[in-house]
């Protein structure tokens, strides 16, 4: 039952590709998708965040330490479902640098780490960052899938992650 499932959903994924597809470099949306694949990158987040701390006021200080925290918190319960599962990125050639560092795809670290923001931003405002990354979340992910970096069901899962780790952070802090 479980690989059938699994079967299903590596070939609903793959329909959805377009990496891997002739012609599919100068396509407008996989330029799109890989601009917003990249954009839910720790690496980014982190330090975009320490600036907000530096340059913000005090409310801004505050979001800045809510959502690194969050990053952080985020990043370890990945790492540790990732080592637990151990799923197999899918076959491809984009995003070498993701399957050189890290091999294993379940959950979407991407899209935990773009749900997660999402929901502390709807609980930290203002509204309107609220609703830019409400907007920008799903298509983070969307973006990793069409990239091959992921399968959709790495994807539920991550933002499914995000939205449990969002309620947790707020909770803690």
């Amino acid at each position: 039952m479980m690989r059938r499932l699994l079967e299903q959903d590596a070939r609903l994924s793959s329909y959805f590709q377009l990496g891997e597809r002739p012609g599919a470099l100068r396509h407008p949306v996989r330029f799109l998708a890989v601009i917003l694949a990249h954009s839910g990158d720790s690496w980014f987040w982190l330090p975009g965040l320490g600036l907000v701390w530096l340059l913000g006021d005090e409310s801004w200080k505050h979001r800045a330490e809510v959502m690194a925290a969050g990053v952080a918190i985020t990043a370890v319960m990945v790492f540790l479902i990732k080592f637990s599962v151990r799923r197999r990125r899918p076959e491809g050639t984009w995003g070498r640098i993701y399957r050189n560092a890290d091999p294993h795809s379940f959950p979407s670290g991407h899209a935990a780490r773009a749900v997660m923001l999402a929901v502390l931003a709807q609980f930290l405002g203002p509204n309107w960052l609220g609703v830019a990354l409400l907007i920008w979340a799903p298509l983070v992910g969307l973006a990793r899938m069409l990239l091959g970096v992921h399968y959709l069901s790495d994807i539920l899962a991550g933002m499914a992650l995000g939205l449990v780790m969002g309620l947790a952070v707020i909770q803690l802090f």
